[in-house]
């Protein structure tokens, strides 16, 4: 039996995993740094010695999967901000919580509150369309390698429903003006809404975030202890449902103080394979 059998260990992708922070204003994908080997051969020793692995990522699954090849993953994986659980080995969804279907209305709502607001609407094939989109969305595709479709306006003919999620991308006075909007709109009672950077706002469904996914993939793995790291307000749910919560040092501040999570090296210098070496030195 391995060290860490029974163990679920769960991480950040973008700037947990994988630093992908500069690129954003640096050109694009071509601009990410390969993933640290530290961490690369940490995931490598955890699995082999019986712990499970996986990725809960705010990204599609289209702007994962391409990268979930070069990591060593044996568990599915968590996208779409906590929108679903997938089976990358068996190429199915095993949860999947979508928006419900007043949310296109709800957004033409906000729409008409806020004209010109940037939204990317993802729908549930893994189309992108992007309604006011800006040079951040731009650069936003660029690094994923999702591009999306323009639109110019929200209804049901440009629109199918369900949706994925909707992206809401500006600066962070504008979006928490959008979250209070959403707050005085009872939008709490069908959404989840967080900050997933300086600048970007997920609208998934309710109970749909990664802190719920990953107890639920903690129960479909059969494993007892579970172990999270992440580096911004979107991981702080996951963080709060793990039995040992880990931070990059570059992770914001929210993060690094919050009850319970331990700091280790920036994202750069292998972030996870501190969390593994962290374990084996405590005996797990």
């Amino acid at each position: 039996m391995g060290k860490f059998n029974g163990m679920l260990l769960i991480s950040d992708y973008d700037n947990t995993f994988q630093y992908t922070e500069s690129a954003l204003s640096g050109g694009g994908a071509e601009a990410v740094p390969p993933p640290p080997s530290r961490n690369l051969a940490a995931a490598e020793r955890w699995i082999s010695e019986g712990g499970q692995f996986a990725i809960a990522t705010g990204r599609s699954l289209g702007a994962f999967r391409q990268h979930a090849e070069r990591i060593p993953i044996n568990a599915p994986v968590i996208v779409d901000n906590g929108g679903g659980i997938y089976d990358l080995a068996g190429k199915r969804y095993l949860v999947r919580k979508l928006l419900p279907d007043c949310a296109l209305e709800d957004m033409m709502g906000l729409e008409g509150a806020f004209p010109g607001t940037s939204m990317e609407l993802y729908l549930s094939d893994e189309r992108i369309h992007a309604l006011h989109p800006t040079q951040r969305n731009v650069q936003h595709a660029l690094l994923t390698g999702m591009p999306f479709l323009e639109i110019g306006a929200l209804n049901r003919e440009t629109i199918p429903v369900p949706l994925a999620k909707v992206l809401f991308m500006a600066e962070m006075a504008t979006l928490q003006k959008l979250r209070a909007y959403m707050a005085d709109h009872g939008w709490e009672e069908k959404y989840e809404m967080i900050f997933s950077s300086d600048h970007l706002m997920e609208l998934t469904a309710k109970g749909a975030d990664k802190g719920a996914m990953a107890r639920e993939l903690k129960r479909l793995t059969e494993c007892h202890t579970l172990i999270c790291i992440g580096d911004h307000a979107n991981d702080l749910p996951m963080l709060q449902a793990a039995d040992r919560a880990f931070a990059p040092a570059n992770a914001i501040e929210a993060v690094r103080g919050a009850d319970g999570v331990t700091v280790v090296c920036h994202c750069l210098e292998g972030a996870v394979a501190d969390v593994v070496d962290c374990l084996e030195q405590a005996g797990t």
